[in-house]
């Protein structure tokens, strides 16, 4: 990785590009996106007679940051499960989703969805302040595995903050891999017209921060959030900060 070290203090001015994960960094959307997944596969596990519960440890270690299909079929095969893939089509609107792949990540989408239309969304004040105190010029652009991208953004009322969003529909057209692989923060930096070298990366989950460092990006910023400031270190993390708003 080139750009900043651990040693050297973070100066967001001296970089082009800065791409930003969307749940955990932009919106506390996370948290909506970690009770969706636990009460989908709570309810997977009982009805399959699964002795060992789900747990936020779980969220973190298999599911965290990744494209949805892949995080149900890291959590399943944790239980030693595999299931059919299934398509894209499946209902996820049975109590525990169609026993599918795709079935089971849809009925998690199902529950992300009415949870925000429940309770909407609010971005991070620490997040708006780092976004303000950003140079005029600088390139943005969200890099994100979710596929409501566009309507979270709307919610929060900062979807003209940003060039382009690179989200979960985007990488399935262009048959990019999620992460902890780079090429969707890759392919932000390509849109934008800026090297790896002269973008930073944002992001609060350990697979991501993975992505940006094998990426070659400037700098890689990890937010902890809950995955830990050691682990977010470990995968790659230029610096660790609990809230952007630190190096604004």
């Amino acid at each position: 990785m080139t750009g900043v070290t651990a040693e050297q203090s973070f100066r967001p001015a001296g970089f082009t590009a800065h791409l930003f994960d969307l749940d955990g960094v932009i919106t506390p959307t996370a948290e909506v996106h970690m009770r969706a997944w636990a009460r989908m596969f709570e309810e997977f596990l009982a009805s399959r007679g699964v002795a060992e519960p789900y747990t936020d440890a779980d969220y973190f270690a298999h599911v965290d940051g990744r494209p949805r299909y892949d995080g149900v079929r890291a959590l399943l095969a944790s239980r030693g499960i595999t299931p059919p893939e299934g398509e894209d089509s499946d209902p996820g609107d049975q109590p525990a989703g169609s026993e599918t792949v795709r079935g089971l990540g849809n009925r998690k989408n199902d529950l992300v969805l009415a949870l925000l239309r429940a309770g909407g969304v609010a971005p991070y004040p620490g997040t708006v302040a780092f976004l303000d105190a950003l140079p005029g010029g600088a390139r943005l652009a969200i890099v994100s595995s979710s596929r409501n991208a566009e309507e979270v953004l709307t919610a929060a009322g900062l979807l003209d903050r940003f060039e382009h969003i690179v989200d979960g529909n985007v990488a399935a057209r262009e048959g990019l891999s999620g992460k902890p692989a780079p090429d969707t923060f890759l392919h932000a930096a390509q849109l934008l017209g800026v090297e790896p070298a002269r973008a930073v990366v944002y992001e609060d989950a350990v697979s991501g921060v993975r992505a940006g460092a094998a990426g070659d990006f400037g700098a890689v910023i990890g937010v902890d959030r809950g995955a830990g400031a050691e682990e977010l270190t470990a995968a790659g993390a230029t610096l660790v900060v609990a809230d952007l708003e630190e190096i604004a």
